[in-house]
């Protein structure tokens, strides 16, 4: 008899429950394998392209103010009777009550020590095409200004001036600002140039034209640098700065370029509010500017500043200060999970070459 070697139609071929149970615990390990990877990977990404995007906040932000502060005090000449040594200045009639005065090429104003708290930066400089070039007051009318070289024929001159420059009158340590509102033909002879309000004109005062007279603040808020057009609002211009700290670079008398100190604008160090004469012995600024990585980590990754006197200090630090010139305090514990955060500083010495170049006449 021939073997039966078919098969029986109800058999089926195909895994088993068990072996499915295995599979799918097997493929179950796999994907939780390769989510871990992807997730470490994920975050170490987010790390890096945070990282990089805060070394390009931090460079963008210091390298806008910087390139403003070198313009700092410009047009203001090196002449004798420097608008710089004017202890008193009118602007339009009214005494200024601003501590140093607002020809003052740059003030810092400290933050205090609150946590979070950041210095501000104002600077003031003109545009005029002249350079500021002044030039002599021959006679007056009113509010119309004969100008030229001080001689008796007083050529035409006006050195550049144009309708609504700001225009500085000097006289020895007196100042006054006003705006130009009218010039002379270009052919008549001797030129004249009419102001909005006439304080402190007089024969032999020295008029400068400043062009536009700029007056820009730099500040932080809501991790945003913000910069303001005085008098307009304040407008974000670089995200991700958390803080900026400043300091004058200070000489031991103002006809020296020497940088001896590094000093905060506080109470405390008394140049919150410096004369004149201390006023011209700030020869540069030192910044820093604090970029935030955005990825808060898991656990804490930055630590306070370790010291603000040694050389060579760990954590979030401004800089290497030392006793005579302690570092400014970079705090940021008004959020409790600052630590969580990686943090980019970025500083730099701006010298105010306008000061400088002042050196020979204060």
């Amino acid at each position: 008899m021939k073997p039966n070697s078919g098969r029986s139609p109800s058999y089926q071929a195909g895994f088993t429950l068990v072996e499915i149970m295995v599979g799918l615990a097997i493929g179950m390990l796999a994907t939780i394998v390769i989510m871990q990877v992807f997730s470490v990977f994920e975050a170490q990404k987010r790390t890096t392209t945070g990282t990089a995007d805060a070394q390009t906040n931090g460079g963008i932000a210091l390298y806008n103010i910087g390139r403003e502060l070198q313009m700092a005090g410009y047009p203001l000449m090196p002449v004798t009777d420097s608008p710089l040594e004017c202890t008193t200045l009118t602007i339009n009639g009214t005494a200024d009550a601003t501590i140093p005065n607002r020809i003052s090429p740059v003030t810092i104003a400290d933050g205090g020590a609150a946590a979070g708290a950041s210095d501000t930066i104002t600077l003031r400089y003109g545009n005029s095409q002249m350079g500021g070039v002044p030039t002599t007051i021959c006679a007056t009318a009113g509010t119309a200004m004969t100008v030229g070289n001080n001689t008796s024929s007083c050529p035409s001159n006006n050195f550049g001036c144009q309708v609504g420059d700001i225009a500085l009158i000097t006289t020895g340590a007196n100042c006054a600002m006003t705006s130009v509102t009218a010039l002379s033909a270009a052919s008549d002879t001797p030129a004249t140039i009419t102001l909005q309000n006439a304080t402190g004109a007089a024969v032999g005062a020295n008029l400068a034209c400043l062009g536009t007279w700029n007056e820009i603040t730099y500040a932080v808020n809501n991790g945003n640098l913000e910069r303001t057009v005085a008098p307009n609002v304040a407008v974000p211009s670089v995200v991700g700065i958390v803080n900026l700290q400043a300091q004058y670079g200070v000489s031991a008398a103002a006809n020296s370029n020497q940088v001896t100190q590094w000093v905060d604008a506080t109470t405390a160090t008394g140049w919150n509010a410096p004369t004149v004469a201390n006023r011209n012995r700030i020869k540069a600024v030192r910044i820093a500017v604090v970029a935030r990585n955005a990825k808060i980590e898991p656990a804490a990754v930055t630590a306070a500043c370790s010291s603000t006197t040694t050389a060579a200090p760990t954590g979030l630090c401004a800089w290497a200060g030392s006793v005579a010139s302690p570092a400014p305090v970079v705090d940021l514990s008004n959020d409790p999970n600052w630590a969580r955060y990686r943090y980019r500083v970025f500083e730099t010495i701006i010298p105010l070459r306008n000061m400088i170049w002042s050196k020979d006449t204060l």
